[in-house]
């Protein structure tokens, strides 16, 4: 505890319109290269942008769901530098004047709740894509993407911990795709993150050196790259060191952050306002419509559900991640009216499948009304919690409702008593050394007769009739 960390993220969001931000394209991409492309967004002479409206409605809608002040007045800037898939040799982005700021979000941290501030977000367009041949040693250049819009998101540096790092990515990209802006997929690179690290002695109040980690595309990476970055730093001060401000990049393989340039060898992008672009006029009525647009948030629906449904603060927190996730829910209890129940197996044994799957809930083969089904027959005494994960599985992977796996596999729950006594009578006059044991005091062998017999019926037998006749029979 040597050290305090100091981390900031950058995320570029791409929005999910069905044309890019400046012309008419469609954002459509896994397709042919350069298809997608026209004579706007590949920087021809002569032709002008043209600003997609639904673009700057997804990032007011986007500053209203962040608590951010929505400004009457932006502008974009072009920002210079020569790169291949840059075919103007600029790109348009907001500077000094950016459409939203001043906003936060909320995160869960050990229980409590820890807000995370927004500095700004500003919209520009994308890039194209370098495609470099091993194997000729040429490089291509696909313009498919080069125009898609784009809006950065710049936390202020409130983020203390790798895992902190994670929840605030997380609970991003959950309110994105709350308000349908942006899928927020980052395996697509449809939401990639820049981390800025540093550190400084614990109580200090001036920031360290920081260090910019590029282009992280995965909530895991993003963890282990900022780890890595603290780790380095502090062993660079620890030997005396100063630690240096630069762009690094993070290697997965490795698991560790590599130099990419300098301060000294960073851009100077000599921004200057968008002549080509009348600046961007919100007013109130639109933001007010817009904002009755937005749907029921996660931090409103977590805090609804703490207290509708008497859940635990970190079981909301998890059940609202997504609307799916969370109408899964509240349809589930609706039709059960088991509200612990149907959280305790939605975290437990369904997300295990479906991770394991690497499936989203609206994707899984259980669905709301067989999950509630089977919580009903553990309810009715119809089946045991044990049988129960038996049944789901079963469940899962042929998608029969519980009341046909439990009729198909025989599994109901025995808990008829004469049954329940003759299976237990033989359980101790099969162990008559741990009986007797068992009568002169040591009662933790209790567990072990439960055990076996709960072996004997084959996990049919009723848990509750087991123990109440067990503890008669083995005191006789």
């Amino acid at each position: 505890m040597k050290y305090e960390a100091v981390i900031g993220l950058e995320v570029h969001a791409q929005l999910q319109t069905n044309t890019k931000i400046f012309c008419g394209c469609e954002t459509k991409f896994g397709e042919e290269a350069n298809t997608r492309t026209c004579p706007v967004c590949i920087g021809m002479p002569g032709v002008l942008p043209v600003l997609n409206k639904k673009v700057v409605e997804y990032a007011v809608k986007t500053g209203l769901a962040t608590h951010c002040t929505i400004s009457p007045y932006s502008r974009f800037a072009r920002k210079n530098y020569f790169y291949p898939d840059l075919p103007k040799g600029y790109q348009i982005s907001m500077y000094e004047l950016p459409i939203c700021e001043h906003g936060y979000v909320e995160i869960v941290v050990d229980g409590a709740i820890k807000r995370i501030g927004i500095t700004r977000i500003h919209l520009e367009e994308d890039a194209g894509k370098n495609l470099h041949q091993a194997e000729s040693g040429a490089s291509l250049v696909d313009l498919n993407r080069a125009g898609t819009p784009l809006m950065e998101i710049v936390s202020e540096p409130d983020i203390r911990t790798p895992d902190e790092a994670s929840e605030y990515l997380q609970k991003l990209r959950s309110i994105l795709r709350y308000i349908e802006v942006s899928d927020a997929d980052m395996e697509k690179g449809n939401f990639r993150c820049d981390a800025n690290v540093s550190i400084r002695p614990v109580g200090a109040k001036e920031f360290g050196t920081r260090a910019e980690i590029k282009n992280v595309n995965s909530f895991k990476f993003v963890q282990k790259a900022i780890d890595y970055e603290l780790r380095r730093q502090a062993q660079i001060l620890d030997e005396g060191g100063r630690v240096v401000q630069e762009t690094r990049l993070f290697d997965s393989t490795k698991g560790v952050t590599f130099s990419m340039r300098s301060k000294e060898e960073a851009h100077d992008y000599r921004y200057f306002p968008e002549p080509d672009l009348v600046p961007v006029v919100v007013t109130k009525e639109v933001i007010e419509s817009i904002g009755k647009a937005i749907p029921e948030l996660p931090d409103a629906k977590r805090e609804r559900f703490a207290m509708d449904y008497g859940l635990p603060e970190y079981d909301a927190d998890m059940l609202t991640q997504s609307r799916a996730m969370a109408s899964y829910y509240e349809e589930a209890v609706k039709l059960c009216g088991q509200p612990k129940a149907v959280s305790n197996w939605m975290m437990g044994e369904l997300m295990r499948l479906l991770n394991a799957d690497n499936k989203e809930i609206e994707d899984g083969p259980v669905k709301p009304r067989r999950l509630a089904g089977l919580i009903k027959m553990i309810s009715d005494g119809v089946i045991s919690i044990k049988i129960a994960k038996t049944v789901f599985e079963e469940m899962y992977k042929t998608g029969k409702d519980a009341e046909t796996v439990v009729k198909e596999q025989g599994l109901v729950q025995v808990s008829d008593t004469g049954a329940i006594e003759a299976i237990i009578d033989g359980v101790i006059k099969a162990n008559p050394a741990q009986h007797a044991d068992y009568k002169a005091g040591k009662e933790k062998l209790f567990a072990f007769f439960v055990g076996q017999v709960m072996k004997a019926s084959k996990g049919k037998a009723n848990p509750d009739v087991v123990n109440q006749l067990l503890k008669k029979k083995l005191n006789e």
